[in-house]
Order: C-alpha cells, then sequence, then structure tokens
C-alpha cells in the first residue's frame, strides 16, 4: 500500500509563549486570505478559528466568482469594476477550483425593459478588461438549446459572462499556501479574551478538543470573524482604559439555497429576475444537480444558529417555477444550506440594496487593530492585499505585494501541460494527461479529484499503479490516501470536513456511505491517530 507520508511544516514551531507579528481570528476567506498576504510578505503569522475552515458563511455562498450585474442599478461602478478586474486574476490562479461560466438571462419585460438590460451589459463588458471571458449576446430562447428546459413565453435571452468556484475549497486552499508560506494555521481553537496593550495584545486561546489554553502575543490583531466582527469586538477584545473599539456596524442577512436534481442538460447558468425585484440564478451544479438561490433575510442572533428555513423553500421554488416549465415543489428539494453574509450597514431601505463592498477600520491608538467589515468572496485577494499594505504601514515594514500573479495551491499545471491558456481548457488537458498516467482510475473519479487538488493530485496518487495501492476504499471511489492527505495538510478532522467542505461527496453518498467516513475518523481518533494541537499544519 502507498500511502502519502505527513508534511512536517519547516518553519518554527509555536509555543504557549512565542510572539507573532499579526494575530488573524477568523478562519473564513478574508480571514484565510489576509493571513496568507502576510506571511508571503515575511511577517509572522498565526491565524486561530474557532471550528473547521470555511465552516460558516464562506462554505454557504452562491459559488461565484461575479461582477455583480444587479449592482449597477445601485450605481455601485466601483464595487463592480473591483470585482470584474478580479475574476480573470482568479480564475488564472485555481483553474482546478474555479471556471469560466456563460449565464443566461430570460428577458422578461414586465420586469426591467431591454434598453435597460443591454446598458446594463455593455458597461458590464467594458468597465474591466477581459481576455479569458467573451462579451455579453443576445439568443433566441425558441431555437437554442438554452430555451428549452424554461416556459415558451420566454423568446429571448441574454447571454453574458461571470465564474464559478467551489467556495469552501477555496479557502482552505488558501490556508495552505498561507501555512506554505510560514503561518501558523490553527483550526477549532477559540479566542477566549484579547486584551490590548500599548505595543501588543495578548491573547487567550482555548483548544476545544482538549481544554487546554494557550497564551499568544502579537504587535497587531486582525479581527476577520465576518458575521461576528462586532461581537467580538463587544465581548471578547478589550481595550486600553474601556475605549471603543469599533464605529461600524453591521446587517447579518441570511442567502438561503437550495439543491435540486439536475432541471436542463447544458452548461449554462440562468439568472432570473424576481416578482419583488431580486434576482436569482440556477446553476449546474456537481454533475447531477441543479443548486437556486439566494434569498436575502435580515436575522438577528448567533449567526451560527441560522438554518434554512421553509418559507424561504417555498419562495425559491415558487420564484424557480415562474421561470421553467417544470414545477419545482419543496419535495423535490435533496439538500439546502444558508449562510448569513456579514454586510455593512448602509443604511439602505431593504438587505437586497445593502453595499456587498468592504470596509478596513484600522485603529492604531495603541497596539494597533484593524476590523473587516463587509465583502465577498470575488475581492478577497483584492481585500487582502490591502490590508497587508495597511498593516505593514501600520507596523512601520511595509513589504510589496505577491498575490496578482501567484497561483493557488496545485493551480499551476504549466509543468505538466505546458504554458497557460485558458483555465477551463487547460484543466480538461490536465485531465486528459492524468488518464493516460493512471489508465486504472475511473474517469469520473479522475476528473473530481483534478478539479479538487490541481497539480497536488500526485502527492495522493504518486506512484500507485492500481486502486490497491490507495489503501482502503471507505465509500465510493474515496479511498484511504485521499482522506490521509485532508487530515494531513488540509486540517480535516471530521466526516463532515470531508463531504460537504473539502468536498461535496455528501450529496453523492448514501447515508450508509457517509457513515462509513464518519467510522474511519471515529476509529482514527479512538486509535490516537489524528493531530491533537495544529502548529503551522
Amino acid at each position: 500500500m502507498i500511502l502519502t507520508p505527513p508534511l512536517t511544516h519547516s518553519g518554527p514551531s509555536a509555543s504557549s509563549h512565542e510572539a507573532y507579528d499579526v494575530l488573524v481570528v477568523g478562519g473564513g476567506i478574508n480571514g484565510v486570505g489576509i493571513a496568507r498576504d502576510l506571511a508571503g510578505r515575511g511577517h509572522r503569522v498565526v491565524l486561530v478559528e474557532q471550528h473547521d475552515l470555511a465552516s460558516h458563511t464562506s462554505s454557504a455562498s452562491t459559488k461565484l466568482i461575479h461582477g455583480g450585474l444587479r449592482y449597477l442599478e445601485h450605481r455601485a461602478f466601483s464595487l463592480v469594476r473591483k470585482a470584474l478586474q478580479e475574476r480573470e486574476v482568479l480564475l488564472r490562479s485555481a483553474p482546478h477550483i474555479m471556471r469560466p461560466l456563460r449565464f443566461v438571462m430570460p428577458h422578461d419585460p414586465s420586469m426591467r425593459p431591454e434598453w435597460l438590460i443591454r446598458a446594463g451589459l455593455f458597461l458590464y463588458d467594458h468597465l474591466a478588461r477581459r481576455e479569458v471571458l467573451p462579451g455579453s449576446c443576445t439568443v433566441d430562447l425558441r431555437s437554442s438549446e438554452l430555451g428549452t428546459p424554461l416556459q415558451p413565453r420566454f423568446r429571448k435571452g441574454f447571454v453574458y459572462s461571470d465564474g464559478w468556484v467551489d467556495d469552501a475549497r477555496l479557502v482552505v486552499l488558501a490556508a495552505v499556501d498561507a501555512a506554505e508560506q510560514g503561518a501558523h494555521v490553527w483550526t477549532r481553537q477559540r479566542c477566549v479574551r484579547v486584551q490590548r496593550g500599548a505595543d501588543h495584545w495578548e491573547a487567550h486561546v482555548l483548544d476545544e478538543r482538549v481544554g487546554g489554553l494557550r497564551a499568544v502575543r502579537a504587535r497587531m490583531l486582525v479581527n476577520a470573524t465576518g458575521p461576528w466582527a462586532g461581537r467580538f469586538l463587544a465581548t471578547t477584545a478589550q481595550g486600553l482604559g474601556g475605549e471603543k473599539l469599533t464605529q461600524h456596524s453591521l446587517r447579518l442577512v441570511k442567502g438561503s439555497h437550495i439543491v435540486v436534481p439536475r432541471l436542463f442538460d447544458h452548461d449554462h447558468a440562468y439568472l432570473f429576475q424576481n416578482e419583488d425585484g431580486r434576482i436569482m440564478f440556477a446553476i449546474p451544479y456537481e454533475g447531477h444537480f441543479t443548486l437556486i438561490g439566494t434569498t436575502d433575510v435580515e436575522v438577528q442572533g448567533d449567526p451560527g444558529a441560522q438554518a434554512i428555513s421553509q418559507e424561504e423553500v417555498i419562495y425559491l421554488c415558487q420564484q424557480a417555477s415562474r421561470y421553467f416549465s417544470r414545477e419545482l415543489r419543496p419535495e423535490d428539494v435533496r439538500s439546502s444550506f444558508a449562510g448569513v453574509r456579514p454586510l455593512l450597514e448602509d443604511a439602505a431601505s431593504t438587505a437586497s440594496e445593502v453595499t456587498r463592498d468592504y470596509v478596513l477600520e484600522c485603529d492604531a491608538q495603541a497596539a494597533p487593530l484593524m476590523t473587516v467589515w463587509g465583502g465577498k468572496m470575488t475581492t478577497f485577494r483584492k481585500l487582502a492585499e490591502e490590508a497587508a499594505d495597511q498593516i505593514g504601514h501600520m507596523l512601520g515594514d511595509h513589504r510589496p505585494a505577491w498575490t496578482q500573479h501567484a497561483s493557488l495551491p496545485g493551480g499551476d499545471l504549466s509543468p505538466w501541460i505546458g504554458p497557460a491558456r485558458r483555465p477551463d481548457l487547460d484543466l480538461q488537458t490536465f485531465v486528459a494527461m492524468l488518464q493516460q498516467r493512471f489508465p486504472w482510475m475511473p474517469l469520473p473519479c479522475l476528473q473530481r479529484m483534478a478539479r479538487a487538488y490541481g497539480s497536488r493530485v500526485f502527492m495522493i496518487l504518486g506512484a500507485a499503479t492500481k486502486m490497491e495501492h490507495l489503501g482502503e476504499i471507505i465509500a465510493g471511489v474515496l479511498t484511504e490516501a485521499e482522506l490521509q492527505y485532508l487530515i494531513d495538510r488540509e486540517w480535516a478532522k471530521s466526516a463532515q470536513d470531508v463531504l460537504w467542505r473539502r468536498s461535496k461527496l455528501g450529496l453523492h453518498f448514501s447515508a450508509a456511505q457517509q457513515k462509513a467516513v464518519e467510522a474511519w475518523f471515529a476509529n482514527k481518533n479512538h486509535l490516537g491517530m489524528m493531530p491533537q494541537v495544529a502548529d503551522g499544519w
């Protein structure tokens, strides 16, 4: 049996009294993005996440890399342009977990006039330079396969480009990159108290699994806790002399999605205009499904306790049924998820109108503090770059940016396929190469692994020449070698981590198969083979 050996982090080992330049609290996309950028600039960084990476908002998005076409109606031109500029930067950085995606917008004259849509798409095409993504066009839905799943009343459609991303894997890969640049990443560890001093922060971090406390000292604190940002400042972080640590507030808006059996066979997605003025997406998902969302529901209370409501399920089914020939009903829903978006309070009248832009609030009156308010998946790299610039300034140690042309782990396919061309075509070429090298592995399995790990698939497959070399098959085509890789290199510690965040195999596995993965992890824990403290890795 050929199994990948555990990775040994070569950086300095953490101790209970080790000092850092920056303590980042929060393991969502913004937290790991900032930790990655800072570590790549040579700063000593530790990131603390109380649960698993991407365990909340960052794994519950609509999974799009997009400029936000509808934000043009709110005249958010700066936000849209910034996001449009980032689309192709991100697509090139990780062609395995991101891909270009074409969207079809059926024209409903009762919603928005044709001239307004054409004007919006013209702006969308030209606000930022495009090299990979094609521009917009019109389509006759009566004679196109794009109109086949729709009701006959829709005759014309508009087609435009954006991108798709595996959101949870994006977070994990950014964290992997951060660790490889020298950051320490601690998951399932919670900051229970953070005290500000004149020139440093003292934090007490609780390991939820073993109950031990560790002390951390850092020159600067970054609050990237997303929906918990305000609560963290009010209840966990303590200032000097009782000073108020924030000037902003959030509107917590729940976005819910449903997953239903595949509604169409082509590879485009749909954007629908709802009767209430909102928009909704229907996206090809995991081969056999269609992802539909999202809602905008303001919520109170614990962001981590929010779930999709029956009213939201009915709403999404009803709105989709206004467009698709097939009527959707709640009983068609195979899976669902909800995430709470931390939107910056801007006095907008409705949740859907609240800005998706971000603010980096900095306070250098004593030991520096940065709080990240708002943001969206598409602009995470730019947000992190701006944050790292400001952090360097506050620490008196500015270092140059580096992420714009950097690949995420597994994203550089050139050693195997030659110079990069277009992300989706590059991945196809890479899969074809894998077929030649590993002809004994089923093609669907190779495709899944290539899309998850990119060039790092070789860290799992290694020199294997048959399935038996990958260890026991735990469920479906999920092998012991892949699970061990996820433990050793991606902080997986439970079946849920693997089935719903490191992958979406939970959608495809039966209840018995899911239990088999749970039993494998339980046996690992029982035998003491799971790492108790993750320093760096």
